[in-house]
């Protein structure tokens, strides 16, 4: 799922592109990606753009008299900018947006439609997608610390909590606990105020410099590597491969469809910790620590 590095990129593209510019079109490739009835998706057609910004993890285009576009790309869902009179991606378009520029499509890859696409008018009806996590970027430490005392909950699940945190998910929670070198399982009420004040530091430098990063790669040009797998992370996606910092090789926990990546030797003090499919198969055989392996 797209987060707030590559979220912020998107809306900094489509601010250069859309202020400004009259929505043409609006075709639905498949109705199901619309989740709102009211008001019509035809009564943004005509409307100039003039805001385009992040909330949490969706992309909303504000439009003329009060009417806001709310894209959520969920796991798979992408954007496109593509000139007028190309192609649109065959099988995957969910919807496309004509400019008089170009055209935005909104993509998702494979069968599970989860992405959407909101319309809706009003300050209060856009409101309504505000999940309420604060954006640490520009929190205070004190104000971090009390959204992680609200509730007990597993770092990894705190971090990606849109209630408590905006815009983090599974990959750059999995590089701000190795940043932190905190385990993924530690309790938020459990923490130090020192490992409060390392999460603090390791949550804005692994954002701040993943936005930045992507900025780069992008310059000019629409965003279009965006994945939540990336060669220079320090453990997400990197399971079995050394870790960068101490060279043991990176572990896992698969949970559903989540993967939590570690390092057992900077993070659980060479701990391995339990998966539950594979802990119970293999039992006693399970491997305790990360000298074990070796």
């Amino acid at each position: 799922m797209p987060e707030l590095p590559d979220v912020v990129v998107y809306v900094e593209s489509l601010q250069r592109r859309l202020l400004g510019c009259t929505l043409e079109r609006i075709r639905l490739l498949n109705p199901f990606v619309l989740r709102t009835a009211l008001p019509p998706i035809e009564a943004a057609v005509g409307k100039h753009v003039i805001d385009v910004r992040r909330m949490g993890k969706r992309i909303v285009l504000g439009l003329e008299d009060s009417f806001f576009l709310v894209i959520h790309l969920m796991i798979a869902g992408r954007l496109r900018w593509i000139a007028r009179e190309a192609k649109l991606p065959a099988r995957i378009s969910l919807a496309a947006f004509d400019f008089p520029n170009g055209v935005l499509v909104f993509t998702e890859a494979g069968s599970k439609r989860r992405a959407s696409l909101h319309l809706v008018r009003g300050a209060d009806a856009l409101q309504a997608f505000d999940m309420g996590g604060i954006e640490v970027l520009d929190s205070s430490l004190d104000a971090f610390a009390g959204r992680l005392a609200l509730r007990n909950h597993t770092l990894k699940r705190a971090l990606t909590d849109p209630q408590l945190f905006s815009g983090i998910g599974n990959a750059y929670s999995d590089e701000i606990l190795h940043r932190a070198r905190l385990s993924p399982i530690a309790l938020t009420k459990k923490l130090s105020p020192a490992e409060v004040e390392r999460l603090y530091v390791a949550v804005r430098d692994v954002l701040g410099e993943w936005t930045e990063r992507l900025r780069q790669e992008a310059g000019d040009n629409f965003p279009e590597k965006v994945t939540a797998f990336r060669p220079q992370m320090a453990v997400h996606g990197r399971f079995g491969q050394p870790c960068p910092v101490c060279s043991a090789p990176i572990q896992r926990i698969v949970c559903a469809e989540n993967e939590t990546d570690y390092c057992a030797r900077c993070q659980t003090s060479g701990t391995i910790l339990a998966d539950r499919a594979l802990s119970r198969l293999l039992k006693a055989s399970w491997p305790r620590s990360i000298d074990e392996l070796g």
